[in-house]
């Protein structure tokens, strides 16, 4: 079928229905064209491909009458290929819609999802002229209900609440309970099982690692692997569809709202610092191809290399206006339309880090701080990255919650029974005002790892953090050292009954430890497993 296209409109990025046809409009200030392909029901075929007839300033757009909901679709981008420059234009490669809401299909390993000839002499420099849309899903123009605002109230909190941190596989896979057609997915969540087991610890908030859409990393599948955190996103406002339940996206929606309803907000683990693109030497997925140089944040001098102060391959280029407003535009989408109640940031220093460094005025905290709606929900900042100056704990504005390292590795010491950490430990459970107590700021600024001994994501237990103390003869180390230099796993067994009195009854302690704090407590519910197999 030829679409009839007119110019359209560029102040809404994405594809939208509006009930007579869909308006497309994508951001690239570098293209000299950018292509609308569009493909058959099962996203095999390319039938038909239309250049975007209007460019209002850095944006693309068209309007096709008649085009429906469901149509699957995606952009090529002309421009020079110029990696030299900090140009990686490739009108052979499939590019992923920024703001799709939905994905089809899956990601499928192959040389040509490079923007290069992988394996030739010259690397990133030379180009790659193979087509790569068999290898890549599609965006999917969606049905207009999925932007529908929904009722959203204020985030409460009382400064004490209990966080659970949670990946939506792994805390309801094996849960015998939860019924077998939703294990595993993001529905399961929002079970009876799940609510009533989140409700027996007092849970306000479940803390959802990443689910955007993200891609297996290549030396993975390399080893028959997947990745498992999700923590290389490649879409923004789309679902990672590998956890999606019978009821798709709007089941997303209905188990936000169940778990609303049950008293206990949903936040959401956002990486907004880096892409699924990776280096130089990484695939050409969507951001890449669209526009490099405006995307990411490339070496000044060396434009062929990206900086990497997420220690991923490459940054993204926050201080952007249009990488800014892809964003908030994502942040929005999902309090507004998904109703969660806030967001973890990922590396947050990267995010607020303008060209000269991290700055607290800099445009990201202005613009999120004085949204109406942004300002009005959880923000909880990871207050490090490995860039310059990349440690920032306390150094966010008081709209933020930060991760507390120092809360995590003050309370491992004490209870291993290193010397002289009772002041800081008395310091730490005040809320750590050494590190928060400026411009108004609450004692719920601190987000605290539980148990005591455990940091989020860390496999270290309160038994194995007891097994440390004597009798240190008898220690045997099994693991390395943590970046503060305290020990994170070692093994110390004995049948010494003086020994492991003294070990139950610290064990036993730690619920008052627990209880006596200051800020938010975070507590783990997911797998350790970074990596499973594939499949």
């Amino acid at each position: 079928m030829k679409y009839y296209i007119t110019s359209g409109t560029p102040y809404r990025l994405g594809a939208f229905y509006d009930g007579d046809g869909t308006n497309f409009a994508v951001f690239s200030a570098n293209a000299s064209q950018v292509d609308l392909c569009l493909f058959s029901p099962d996203g095999k075929k390319e039938v038909d491909r239309i250049s975007l007839p209007e460019r209002s300033g850095p944006v693309w757009h068209g309007y096709l009458h008649d085009l429906k909901p469901g149509t699957l679709y995606g952009y090529r981008a002309h421009g020079i290929y110029a990696p030299e420059q900090g140009h990686r234009f490739n009108s052979n490669k499939l590019l992923l819609d920024p703001y799709t809401r939905e994905i089809f299909g899956k990601w499928t390993a192959s040389a040509t999802l490079f923007g290069y000839q992988k394996g030739a002499t010259g690397g990133d420099l030379t180009f790659g002229a193979s087509d790569s849309a068999s290898c890549v899903p599609k965006s999917v123009v969606s049905d207009p209900a999925l932007n529908d605002f929904l009722e959203i109230a204020p985030s409460v909190s009382d400064g004490r609440d209990l966080i659970y941190e949670a990946h939506a596989k792994g805390l309801t896979k094996l849960h015998p309970d939860v019924p077998e057609g939703l294990r595993g997915t993001y529905e399961a969540l929002a079970s009876d099982a799940m609510i009533d087991h989140l409700l027996s610890m007092n849970v306000k908030a479940v803390e959802l690692m990443p689910v955007h859409h993200f891609i297996d990393d290549e030396f993975l599948l390399d080893k028959g692997l997947v990745n498992y955190w999700g923590y290389n996103s490649i879409g923004f406002f789309a679902l990672e569809p590998r956890y999606l339940g019978p009821d798709g996206i709007i089941g997303f929606r209905a188990m936000v709202q169940k778990l609303k309803a049950a008293g206990i907000q949903v936040y959401l683990d956002v990486v907004f610092n880096h892409t699924a693109e990776g280096d130089q030497n990484g695939p050409t997925l969507s951001f890449r191809g669209l526009d490099n140089a405006s995307y990411y944040r490339l070496i000044a001098g060396q434009p062929r290399y990206y900086v990497n102060d997420t220690g991923c391959g490459n940054t993204v280029n926050v201080s952007h206006p249009y990488v800014l407003r892809l964003v908030l535009d994502s942040l929005r989408y999902w309090v507004l339309c998904m109703g969660v109640d806030g967001f973890r940031f990922d590396l947050a220093t990267t995010v607020c880090r303008e060209d000269y460094g991290f700055d607290l005025y800099g445009g990201f905290l202005d613009a999120i701080r004085q949204d109406p709606i942004l300002s009005t929900v959880r923000l909880i900042a990871e207050p490090w990255d490995i860039g310059p100056g990349g440690y920032r704990l306390g150094g966010f504005p008081p709209e933020f919650s930060e991760w507390n390292d120092n809360y995590r590795d003050t309370s491992r010491k004490y209870w291993r029974g290193d010397p002289q950490t009772t002041p800081d430990l008395a310091s730490r459970l005040l809320g750590s005002a050494d590190k928060f107590d400026r411009a108004g700021r609450r004692a719920w600024s601190s987000v605290n790892s539980l148990p005591p001994m455990m940091a989020s994501r860390s496999p270290i237990s309160p038994a194995t953090t007891i097994a440390t103390i004597s009798p240190m003869a008898r220690t045997t180390w099994t693991a390395t050292e943590t970046i503060s230099a305290t020990i994170v796993a070692m093994r110390c067994e004995t049948k010494d009954p003086v020994i492991n009195a003294r070990r139950m009854r610290r064990q036993r302690n730690f619920p008052g430890h627990t209880v006596s704090q200051s800020g938010h407590s975070d507590a783990s519910g997911w797998r350790r497993d970074r990596q499973q197999p594939a499949g």
